[in-house]
């Protein structure tokens, strides 16, 4: 139950060859068979993280995204896109972070979340709390568990000091970051096999001590106040 099978993957191989309306309406049954696949993936994804966190996200189809590109503003007009992705909000403004799954052929899956477009507000609060004491974040970011499972943290960054911020900081590679971004790549085989369903919970089990983190800074003043 909530498998993805390589039928699923090679519709979305086959797509990424065919990306026009016409074939997408001549195959729209065979769409819908494997969004229907993806929601139950996502359904059973969602059990097991409300056993470890407090959703928002009622159901596995409501985490899914369309599938339809909008294409406005890009200069690829391809109207679908290649692969699966969805998202899990946390519930109440005290749980902040959000996660993300990516399910494509040819090795390009990942499990990720973070922050990745956080306003104004946020994101100053979140540097003042790095030029303040960067050591909580940094103790998470160069644990054996952190790096073992994302490597290091990502996200866009500025390429000199944020304004008001002072360039010789000496955490100003950490004041740089517009976005604070995890994610865990994984292989065709893995994301196949019968457990990557736990595989992929437990990824998103491990971001938890960074969410814990990012959630006392956004709740909180400079002052340790609570906002709420």
């Amino acid at each position: 139950m909530g498998h993805i099978t390589k039928e699923n993957l090679n519709f979305l191989n086959a797509l990424s060859k065919n990306n026009d309306r016409d074939w997408f309406a001549e195959n729209k049954l065979e769409y819908q068979k494997h969004h229907e696949a993806m929601i139950s993936f996502a359904d059973a994804l969602l059990v097991k993280m409300n056993q470890h966190d407090n959703i928002e996200t009622l159901t596995g189809k409501k985490s899914l995204h369309r599938i339809y590109r909008d294409v406005r503003f890009s200069k690829d007009k391809s109207p679908y896109k290649s692969h699966w992705g969805g998202s899990f909000k946390r519930a109440t403004k005290h749980l902040r972070g959000g996660y993300y799954y990516h399910i494509q052929p040819n090795g390009s899956s990942f499990i990720g979340g973070g922050f990745w477009g956080p306003n104004k507000e946020d994101l100053l609060r979140i540097r003042e709390d790095i030029s303040i004491d960067a050591s909580d974040l940094r103790e998470l970011i160069t644990s054996p568990t952190f790096i073992n499972t994302f490597g290091k943290l990502k996200g866009e960054q500025l390429k000199s000091s944020p304004k008001g911020f002072d360039k010789e900081h000496p955490d100003i590679d950490l004041l740089r970051y517009k976005q604070f971004v995890v994610m865990k790549e994984f292989t065709q085989k893995e994301v196949l096999a019968d457990n990557f369903i736990e595989k992929a919970n437990d990824t998103f089990m491990k971001m938890r001590p960074f969410f814990n983190y990012m959630s006392d800074v956004l709740t909180t003043d400079a002052n340790g106040e609570p906002l709420f």
